[in-house]
């Protein structure tokens, strides 16, 4: 699934969150509805929410510096993380606590027709907006269910734009049917109930982002196509004969780095290994765009060393009973998890290799760790 910053989905969302701020503090001054001002917050923060996003989305394509050799390409996601943290205590903390005072403090709404008119224009407006985020997101999401995609999405923006429009459609429906009561009652309270169950629903939603860019920031593997991709066009079943241990880790929504222990035949050259390394960086990036850093080591296989897996205290020399990292896989590889660490034999930013140490030997002894 490829990554999206969603950048039209996120103009279409700050428009039309801005307008709808706008007419929702007109009408809670002509009204003093407690739920309008809440509404009104709540635009305010998301309006303030989308510039994190486009802010977020500029400082991430800053090049590579020698203090930041990957890039700042996970800096779309600390701005991701603010803007949970923004609806969170913004959003919903203030709406509970506007909720609270209208229920301890009822008074009469004036110029219900305000309120109304508001609430209908901003759902017409947030419809569109959650229309164009909906739109924006099929492109990527494949066959996802909705769910699965806002759980799987290496770029935040979407599930951001899409979980606030969400949110703030709810929100005016809640809105609404508080004001409604409010009026068809003649008792403020309803009002204040409606602004309650607003902050309850912002802060529900704030903790899901929350949880789900923490996951982001601490740094996510591929997903699970593009790394059945990326072992299929590493074995070339010729000088590649298996991956011995694979890591893969983005840096970023639009830039993943792959780390890999590869078998190669003990009797291969040092250039054979090196042409055989190159050629299979040309296959990853051929099957996985996004895998811009590959680091490929290459290595001998050994069947002892493997079924030690990563495990520093296992003595691959004892007796053990091989487990799934000792079993070859298909002409993908071992799998992501078994193995050491993989090291820097051969290395590529840009496309170009060149053979490890190891590699110059290829039938050197190896140390006792078995490899």
């Amino acid at each position: 699934m490829s990554a999206s910053g969603g950048t039209k989905a996120i103009v279409a969302a700050l428009s039309a969150n801005l307008a709808i701020a706008v007419a929702k503090f007109v009408a809670f001054l002509f009204s003093g509805s407690s739920s309008m001002l809440a509404e009104s917050v709540h635009s305010v923060a998301d309006s303030g929410n989308q510039g994190l996003l486009l802010l977020g989305g500029k400082r991430a394509k800053r090049q590579a510096t020698p203090e930041h050799p990957f890039g700042y390409g996970r800096e779309r996601y600390i701005y991701a993380f603010l803007v949970s943290i923004v609806l969170f205590s913004v959003g919903g903390m203030f709406a509970i606590y506007e909720g609270y005072e209208k229920i301890k403090n009822p008074h009469e709404i004036k110029a219900w027709y305000w309120p109304v008119g508001v609430l209908v224009f901003a759902i017409i407006a947030e419809g569109y907006s959650f229309r164009t985020a909906i739109v924006e997101s099929n492109q990527t999401r494949g066959k996802l269910s909705w769910t699965e995609f806002i759980r799987r999405a290496k770029a935040p923006e979407l599930p951001v734009v899409l979980l606030e429009d969400f949110g703030a459609l709810v929100g005016l429906v809640l809105a609404l049917g508080g004001v409604g009561l409010a009026l068809g009652t003649g008792n403020g309270v309803w009002d204040g109930i409606g602004t309650l169950c607003i902050g309850v629903l912002l802060i529900a939603i704030a903790i899901v982002l929350a949880a789900e860019t923490k996951s982001l920031l601490l740094g996510e593997s591929a997903g699970v196509e593009d790394v059945e991709k990326i072992k299929a066009s590493v074995v070339d079943g010729d000088t590649v004969t298996r991956i011995i241990h694979m890591r893969t880790l983005h840096l970023g929504p639009e830039e993943l780095l792959v780390a890999a222990k590869i078998a190669v035949r003990h009797d291969e050259s040092a250039a054979e290994i090196a042409d055989a390394i190159n050629a299979a960086e040309a296959r990853i990036r051929a099957a996985v765009p996004i895998a811009r850093v590959i680091y490929l080591e290459p290595d001998i296989y050994n069947e002892r060393a493997a079924a030690a897996g990563t495990n520093p205290g296992k003595n691959p020399d004892a007796p053990a009973t091989p487990d799934a990292s000792a079993t070859p896989d298909a002409p993908g590889g071992t799998g992501t998890g078994s193995g050491t660490a993989p090291g820097a034999g051969a290395s590529s930013e840009t496309g170009a290799s060149s053979p490890s140490p190891a590699a110059s030997d290829a039938s050197a002894p190896r140390d006792d760790s078995g490899h």
